[in-house]
């Protein structure tokens, strides 16, 4: 089986709490290793997503966007690594050794992945927010290999 395969689920939020039900199925599926690579326009809802997708997975602690941080760390049913990369390089990226993130046991958001899409895994979910107008967003899910595949399969028979 080709480890790359795109499975793609697309999904119009025309609310934020239409968003947060998008983040509480995938942190329903969430498994250990999961890579969740977030991108798509200021403002179109990453770090709302992030942050219901935390609430959804346990954790306690007020999730804000990690610009300036770039890695924050939270405890939930598994490890979550929220990770936003807008403000570096991709070499100081390849520095940050995250692979020990990317491959570890915990779950990793990386809001701007297109930013550094050389270091993330080969299989990921890749997940785009277009905003379409004030509260309303297209969301596609493209599971890349599996299990992300299974999981946009699985967003397919809930909505599609």
């Amino acid at each position: 089986m080709d480890h790359n395969v795109e499975t793609v689920f697309t999904y119009r939020s025309y609310r934020p709490e239409d968003t947060e039900l998008l983040a509480a199925a995938l942190a329903a599926a969430a498994s250990p290793g999961l890579v969740i690579g977030l991108d798509g326009d200021l403002g179109a809802g990453k770090t709302a997503f992030s942050q219901g997708f935390a609430r959804h997975l346990g954790v306690k602690d007020l999730v804000s966007s990690p610009t300036f941080t770039i890695i924050k760390e939270y405890e939930g049913r598994l490890p979550l690594y929220h990770m936003d990369v807008y403000r570096i390089s991709l070499q100081e990226a390849d520095e940050l050794g995250l692979d020990e993130y990317f491959y570890g046991t915990g779950i990793c958001l990386v809001e701007w992945s297109s930013i550094i899409a050389d270091l993330m895994p080969p299989r990921h979910m890749h997940i785009y927010m277009e905003t379409i107008g004030p509260d309303e967003r297209l969301i596609t899910v493209t599971g890349i290999g599996e299990p992300y595949g299974g999981i946009c399969r699985g967003l397919l028979q809930k909505w599609g």
